[in-house]
Formats: structure tokens, sequence, C-alpha cells
């Protein structure tokens, strides 16, 4: 069903919109299945309602151990499952991260594509306020590094939707990553099913004097900094990746094209980030695009407090973009 525009839609939350494409998918093709931690009762909410619609057949409950369920369903994918797996929190990949590394991301080349392993992994991620450190990872950066994996990380309803779609009909194992503190913003999204293709970014503000490339949760952030600059001049253009793996760097350089300056926004340690990698890539392939030297903003290199004026802190704050961008104009 082909999708209405965008603004013609009610409006919903960001983990609604999430349900809403894996609902579509369990729908589509009986072989989704929906395995994981709580997702008959679903305490965060992206599988809320579906046991009782599709059956604890196809939306099972597992017990804690990712090792197992994350392993279990490289397996179901071989002979022809799509599972769509929930591990709740982001860190609990490093629970199982043979079974996701050396595993799902790794038979089907080494089998020369004999085997597809069509799965999805999701699980909310990054800090939600004062969760400490073992609930308040990013771990897109390390992933990143994983060949064999697809990475989404949404910011809006409206793609956190379209993206659930896409990854779930991708036969390639997809993490897809929901930040924590985006699942209650409320955005426009369709009622039909609609799908934004992988490895395909957004500008979601554009602009003329910088580009800020901006990961997830630090996508509103980015906005704001550049609504406020506006009222003094400042051009800002607000490029949101989407995917990770793949990442559209044709986009980003276009943009860089454009403004020639860069800053990029990450939710996650700066050491190996993303933003690394981005400010990496442009240098390399588009260094005479730019009028000044690129800006990182991250993480402290630090696991993240408890305590809230240390986790402040330790995080991105709006001025910390709003300096990274003067600093490029200076």
């Amino acid at each position: 069903m082909a999708a209405k525009t965008v603004t013609e839609e009610r409006n919903i939350y960001y983990i609604e919109a999430m349900r809403e494409g894996l609902r579509a998918m369990l729908g589509e093709d009986e072989n989704v299945v929906v395995i994981g931690e709580d997702v008959g009762r679903s305490v965060i909410g992206a599988t809320r309602g579906l046991v009782e619609d599709f059956g604890p057949m196809r939306v099972r409950n597992t017990p804690i151990s990712e090792a197992t369920f994350v392993g279990m369903c490289v397996g179901a994918a071989a002979v022809g499952l799509r599972p769509v797996v929930d591990l709740m929190v982001g860190s609990f990949f490093y629970v199982a991260m043979d079974q996701l590394a050396d595993q799902a991301a790794k038979l089907r080349y080494m089998s020369g594509g004999q085997v597809n392993l069509p799965i999805v992994y999701f699980t909310a991620t990054g800090p939600s306020g004062s969760a400490a450190a073992q609930h308040s990872e990013n771990p897109h950066p390390m992933l990143m590094n994983v060949a064999g994996l697809k990475i989404v990380m949404p910011s809006t309803p409206y793609d956190a939707k379209g993206l659930m779609v896409s990854a779930i009909r991708d036969d390639n194992p997809v993490v897809y990553l929901q930040d924590f503190v985006l699942g209650g913003v409320r955005g426009p999204v369709p009622e039909g099913t609609y799908s934004i293709p992988l490895g395909v970014g957004d500008i979601k503000r554009a602009g003329k004097d910088v580009t800020v490339v901006a990961i997830g949760a630090a996508v509103p952030k980015a906005l704001r900094v550049a609504n406020k600059l506006e009222a003094e001049g400042i051009s800002v253009e607000v490029v949101d990746p989407r995917t990770l793996v793949p990442l559209d760097m044709d986009l980003i350089l276009e943009s860089v094209a454009r403004t020639g300056r860069l800053v990029v926004v990450d939710n996650a340690r700066l050491t190996c980030s993303a933003a690394s990698e981005i400010v990496a890539s442009v240098s390399e392939k588009g260094f005479d695009l730019l009028k000044a030297a690129p800006q990182r903003v991250a993480w402290e290199n630090v696991p993240v407090p408890f305590s809230p004026p240390l986790e402040e802190r330790a995080l991105i704050s709006d001025s910390d973009i709003d300096s990274a961008i003067r600093m490029t104009l200076a």
C-alpha cells in the first residue's frame, strides 16, 4: 500500500510506529516471528498486544539468557523463519557478542550466500536518565565494526516505522536501535505500510553555512540548536543518516559541498565513534570541500554515570553542539 503524504497523517508515538511496522510484517509474512525477553507484556512497548493478535507460537517469551535466544535465532533464520529479536536494552548485546558477531554476521558470507539470515535484533538503547553504566550504552560504534551486520538508528516516528519494515524484509541480519529517550516522541506517521530503504539518509533541515550530521537522539538536539542559530543569521543543515551501515556518504558529501563545514554529533564515546568514521571519510573523500576543520561532538570517554550532574557532564548538550558549529565558522 502506498503511503499518504506525511502531512495528511495522525501523530503517534515513536514506540507505536515501531509496533505498527512490526505488526504489518507479522501480517504480511507468516515466517516472521517475534522472540525475546518479556515480549508478551512488553514493558517498553514495541511488542505490546502482538501476542493477543498473533498467538504465543509467533510471539514467544524467552528466559533471560541473551546468548541463548540470539544464537537460537541464527538457526531459526537458517531454516526459513524471519526472527525479530527483542533484547530490551542495548547493553545486553555484550552478553551475546559471539552469537551476533561471529555467527549471525558471518554465516551468509562463509556459506557463499547459500544460507540467508533474515534476522532483526532490536533494542532500546542509550541513556534514559540515571540508568547507570550498564543500562545506558549505545553500542552502535562497536557493532559498525562487525562485518556482515546492517545497522539502523531512526530519529523520528516516521522513520521508525519505515525502517522497521525494511529491516524485517531484508535477507541480512539487521541491528535496529531505538534511542530510549525517543520512545515517547510524537510525529506524523502514515497508516499504511511503507518502507524506507536501508542506506538512504535524510536532510531534516536545509541550510547553507554548516552541515551537522546527527545520529539518533542527537537529531532533535541539533534541530533545536539550528533553529536558535537561525535567529543569528547562521544557517545550519541537519543530516540524519538513519542507517549507519550502510552509510549514505553521498548525501553527507553533497551537503558538505554546499556548506563547506562539518560537525558530527554522535550519542556515543568520542573514541572510535560513528562521528570519527564520518569525519575521517569526509576528510578522505571531500577534503577540498572543507573550509574549516571538521568537529566531533560525542560523550566523554567514561562509563555513563548514575549521578545526574555527572551524567549531564559526560553526555552531549545543546551548548556542545552550538560551540562546535561556531568553531567551524571562526
